[in-house]
């Protein structure tokens, strides 16, 4: 068993045994097709591990705090799912250039008051960032919140995430690639 599969079991085995909140029950995978029709809509392509997660263990409702967001549709706690939360994000910062969201972050959970757990799908070991803007902000709403989703999954399972209450205290790095991925393309000259 690779490293990631045995991750993947772990992460399966406490997702059926905890409900973040307003999950009465772990969902069923999404199928290939649906997954598919996620990757149109966003424009590219999940990262394996991700896609992983929702095509072998649940289509969201398990996770940290709130849990991981639905794929295509909307959970029972009322959040909009992954795919309609970025796009949304993106149309959001294409109107208000002081808050830009980054091409290719999705949204994979909601941390409440307007904060969330994004994964950059643009990187290859797939960044955990923290979108947190209450400072008001946009420059400094941007944390690394692990460097590979392994890693954050792992905090999980292991309950040594940043949002445990033993480790609240925990700094973490301005996500120092905002500006380069928000920035607005040249104009050619």
């Amino acid at each position: 068993m690779t490293e990631s599969e045995q991750l993947l079991a772990r992460v399966a085995d406490k997702a059926r045994n905890t409900r973040p909140w307003g999950w009465a029950s772990l969902p069923e995978p999404v199928d290939p097709p649906t997954l598919a029709r996620a990757e149109a809509a966003l424009g590219f392509h999940l990262p394996p591990l991700l896609a992983d997660l929702y095509l072998q263990i649940g289509d969201g409702g398990f996770g940290p705090e709130y849990g991981l967001l639905p794929l295509l549709d909307g959970s029972p706690a009322g959040e909009p799912a992954a795919v309609v939360q970025y796009l949304a994000n993106r149309k959001s910062g294409r109107k208000d250039p002081d808050w830009p969201w980054p091409e290719g972050v999705l949204p994979i959970s909601h941390w409440g008051c307007a904060m969330y757990a994004c994964v950059d799908c643009h990187s290859p070991e797939a960044t955990v960032l923290l979108f947190e803007p209450n400072a008001g902000d946009h420059d400094h709403s941007w944390f690394v919140d692990a460097p590979a989703l392994t890693d954050w999954l792992q905090a999980w399972v292991d309950g040594t995430g940043w949002y445990e209450e033993m480790n609240e205290e925990l700094e973490m790095t301005p996500w120092a690639e905002f500006r380069i991925r928000t920035a607005p393309p040249t104009p050619a000259t």
